[in-house]
C-alpha cells in the first residue's frame, strides 16, 4: 500500500492551532471536506462516532482517526500536524501532535484495513515521526510518506 497515493498535498495541514481532541478532529474533517468536496459536519460526525468506539491514538504522539463515508471510490487521507500536542486518550496516555486521518467507503473492507495497517506501521517509526515534526512544507511531508513506503516495500 503506497501511503503517498492516499494523501494529496492539499490534504496536509502543518500549523493547526487546535487545543483539544475535538478541535483537532474538526480540523481533519474540514480538511477532508475541502479535499473530497464533502460536507465537513458529516465527516466530523463520522470521525466522532468512530472515536466513541475507542481512541485512535496509537501512542508516540500519533493518532489515526478513520471513518467510513458513502460515495468514495478509494481510500483517502489527510494529515494534520498540530502546533501544540493535545490530550487524545492515546494508548500511552501521551498527547498527540500528528494526525493521519483515513476515509473509505463502507464497502472498502480489505482496502481500508490495508491502509490502516500501512499507516500505523509507518508511524511507529520514531525517525519518521521526528522528520514529520521537522518538515516545513506539504511537499516535504508528502515526500516523507512516499519515501517511507518505498523503504518499507524494499
Amino acid at each position: 500500500m503506497d501511503i503517498g497515493e492516499l494523501l494529496t498535498r492539499d490534504g496536509i495541514v502543518l500549523r493547526s492551532g487546535a487545543s483539544s481532541k475535538r478541535q483537532a478532529l474538526n480540523v481533519a474533517a474540514e480538511t477532508a471536506a475541502r479535499v473530497l468536496g464533502r460536507d465537513g459536519n458529516a465527516i466530523f460526525t463520522a470521525l466522532m462516532e468512530r472515536e466513541a468506539l475507542g481512541s485512535t491514538g496509537l501512542g508516540g504522539g500519533v493518532a489515526v482517526p478513520h471513518a467510513r463515508l458513502t460515495g468514495l471510490d478509494r481510500v483517502c487521507a489527510v494529515f494534520v500536524r498540530l502546533d501544540q500536542p493535545v490530550a487524545y486518550d492515546a494508548v500511552d496516555d501521551r498527547p498527540i501532535d500528528l494526525m493521519f486521518a483515513l476515509f473509505a467507503s463502507p464497502d472498502a473492507g480489505a482496502e481500508h484495513l490495508r491502509a490502516l495497517a500501512a499507516v500505523s506501521r509507518a508511524l511507529r517509526s520514531p525517525e519518521l515521526r521526528e522528520r514529520l515534526r521537522q518538515a516545513h512544507t506539504p511537499d516535504a511531508i508528502h515526500a516523507l510518506f512516499v519515501r517511507d513506503t518505498a523503504a518499507t516495500a524494499a
